[in-house]
């Protein structure tokens, strides 16, 4: 119990370096998913309270995070909304992994496609991790989770393990059956017995029908995404890369 408090507290620290550092009033604003992205959205919603944030409009990458939103009183719009007109400012999130070169493993909340849209639909992109997310290779010791269709749960499986990955499909906690994303879909998470090319996978694994993303974080066609990554330390301090 006193390591997941202290974990959850290296979380915090670096959800709050960045909103400190990166969020400004008039944004159009990106929130993440998962166990870190919350105290972003936390933090965010303390500051308007405060008053020190004012006329933030957010996209928020899943039903956990609306919600938390709407508790703090957040205001929340559609991507496709006239307030955000299809881009973002800036996007906040955690991850699973991050690599030397600040590429990304997400998805262990399931939220993995609309966390991307958000990703790469917006100008400026952070990242918020504890050291433990640091990582030589993606994809060896975390899974890679990869949305599908229900119609394709076997065939994509059979095509992954065609370009050498192990899948299983994930299963509920505290529910009989498989995860069930917020659009219906299933996740098969995939794990990968050597190191591979991450970008390469990331539009390699979207050509196997059915699939409708997957977890690698490298960029979109064109573009290489280098997130600012916050980094908490177990001594307290907070590590930034990138610019």
């Amino acid at each position: 119990m006193e390591e997941q408090h202290i974990t959850q507290e290296m979380k915090e620290a670096a959800a709050r370096a960045a909103v400190d550092s990166l969020v400004c009033s008039g944004m159009k604003l990106g929130l993440g998913t998962g166990s870190t992205a919350v105290h972003v959205i936390r933090r965010v919603g303390e500051l308007l309270a405060r008053g020190k944030l004012k006329d933030i409009r957010a996209f928020a990458t899943s039903f956990q995070s609306e919600i938390e939103c709407e508790k703090l009183g957040i205001p929340v719009f559609p991507l496709n909304s006239r307030e955000l007109s299809g881009g973002l400012d800036l996007t906040i999130d955690g991850a699973d992994e991050v690599d030397p070169r600040s590429r990304l493993i997400k998805g262990g909340g399931g939220a993995l496609l609309i966390e991307k849209i958000a990703a790469y639909a917006s100008a400026s992109y952070a990242i918020v991790v504890d050291e433990s997310k640091l990582v030589e290779n993606l994809g060896v010791r975390f899974p890679v989770p990869v949305e599908v269709i229900p119609e394709a749960r076997v065939t994509a499986a059979l095509a992954l393990e065609k370009l050498g990955a192990q899948a299983a499909l994930r299963e509920a906690v505290r529910k009989a059956g498989p995860v069930v994303t917020d659009h219906g879909n299933l996740i098969l998470d995939i794990r990968f017995a050597a190191p591979q090319d991450p970008a390469f996978l990331e539009a390699e694994l979207n050509r196997i029908p059915g699939v409708v993303e997957n977890g690698f974080f490298t960029g979109p066609p064109g573009r290489v995404l280098v997130p600012r990554v916050y980094i908490s330390r177990a001594d307290g301090s907070i590590e930034v890369r990138g610019n």
